[in-house]
């Protein structure tokens, strides 16, 4: 059984996510990503292989879908 390494929940549900990457100092979204995320906290884990496609995807081996602008902040 896994349990969540943030809050200790062993209860997850499966989803889609998406998340936001540093790939060589440029930032990517990548949306629809399957996950599991705890039930309690939100805390979203991926398999490896799901882990492996992310990495393969982002340094090249597909194409971006389309590009959008976000706003940043500075907490600072």
């Amino acid at each position: 059984m896994m349990q969540c390494h943030v809050c200790g929940s062993t209860q997850w549900k499966d989803g889609l996510v998406s998340e936001v990457f540093e790939v060589d100092g440029e930032r990517v979204l990548v949306e629809d990503i399957p996950a599991r995320v705890c039930v309690r906290c939100g805390e979203e884990s991926f398999s490896r292989e799901t882990t492996e496609r992310i990495r393969r995807m982002v340094h090249g081996e597909a194409r971006a879908v389309r590009t959008v602008a976000m706003p940043v902040f500075s907490y600072a």
